[in-house]
């Protein structure tokens, strides 16, 4: 085997003790886990939003982004609950290109994975902490779930990741909503495979043990888009294709059917500005449809302190992976579609 190990084993606990929450700190978090539980059962019938900067790059802009969105959350919150996207680990096609927080402590230095396990703990503690918010992040390294799991409040299952039986079988045995992308392909079924597969029990070997679980019954959908095999963007937000995911939710008889639509990625081609359509769009199928309305209760909306991207960075608070919306056009749209949902009283 080629494997070189460059650093000795990591001690989970003593990583966890870094940035570990206090008592009154974690009865809070667990506060609002306990509203987005009910939001994705359909108790709650706010709408959800899964928000925030494409990637965690900066801790400084992260923070600043948070603070905004804290005092946001406040203004809407009878009628939106938003989670923040602190997304640390990100996916590249070729293997090339920042990786995240977590590969890249300083998005312009070399790759340092236990100092940026730290730096990835000690920023979604100082989301919670210091705003009250909770986080998102993804899933991209399913063995890295024990350095997070006290801290992160959904989890996302990506594109690339969702038809990996690894990924499915440990969303299974998460204890947290967890949101499976369709992949890039489009191909719905796969997705709705992986939801059903993280929904049930499930044996297999984690950690270096044999572990059993109990499924996860707040795994749902996230509608990405796609593309064909020409590299063209094929949308899945149409009504036709609602209704589509929705028939083969009660098909599959999968619990608490919950869709998301990601308002980035392959539905808007990436490019940003499609989001505040996309967003509209889909509150008119909302408006339009009683079983639309019933079932697609959230949005995942990339968004940042400034709009756009930059390959290095100089600007800050500007993505340096995918683009993002401004801070001012962002406030515009939880706004708008606050006030949607409040014409539905």
């Amino acid at each position: 085997m080629s494997f070189k190990i460059i650093s000795p084993e990591i001690n989970v606990d003593a990583v966890k003790m870094l940035s570990h929450l206090d008592n009154d700190q974690h009865r809070r978090k667990e506060a609002r886990d306990r509203e987005l539980e009910s939001i994705i059962k359909g108790d709650d019938q706010r709408l959800l939003l899964i928000i925030g900067p494409c990637s965690s790059d900066n801790e400084e802009a992260v923070l600043e982004y948070a603070h905004r969105l804290a005092k946001l959350q406040e203004k809407v919150k009878d009628k939106i609950f938003m989670v923040m996207r602190v997304y640390t680990a990100k996916p590249r096609t070729n293997g090339e290109g920042y990786k995240g927080l977590i590969h890249q402590p300083n998005a312009l230095g070399k790759a340092d994975l236990i100092n940026g396990i730290r730096m990835v703990r000690d920023l979604h503690y100082k989301v919670i902490t210091q705003t009250g918010l909770t986080t998102a992040d993804e899933m991209l390294y399913p063995e890295n779930l024990p350095l997070v799991d006290d801290l992160v409040s959904y989890y996302a299952v990506g594109a690339r990741s969702v038809e990996n039986q690894q990924h499915r079988f440990v969303a299974s045995g998460i204890d947290a909503p967890t949101g499976m992308k369709n992949p890039t392909s489009g191909n719905i079924k796969v997705m709705l495979n992986g939801i059903y597969a993280a929904q049930h029990e499930q044996d297999f070997l984690f950690g270096r043990a044999e572990v059993q679980t109990q499924g996860n019954p707040l795994a749902h959908a996230i509608l990405r888009g796609g593309q064909d095999e020409y590299g063209k963007n094929i949308p899945n937000y149409y009504t036709d294709n609602l209704q589509e995911v929705i028939g083969n939710y009660e098909k599959m008889g999968l619990k608490h059917p919950f869709i998301i639509v990601d308002t980035n990625h392959d539905n808007s081609g990436k490019k940003y500005m499609e989001q505040i359509r996309i967003v509209r769009q889909t509150l008119v199928n909302r408006d339009w449809d009683e079983k639309i309305r019933r079932y697609v209760r959230g949005f995942m909306i990339e968004s940042y302190l400034e709009d756009g991207r930059q390959d290095i960075p100089e600007v800050f608070g500007k993505s340096i992976t995918d683009a993002c919306l401004g801070w001012e056009k962002t406030e515009k749209l939880i706004h708008e579609i606050y006030a949607a949902e409040k014409r539905e009283v």
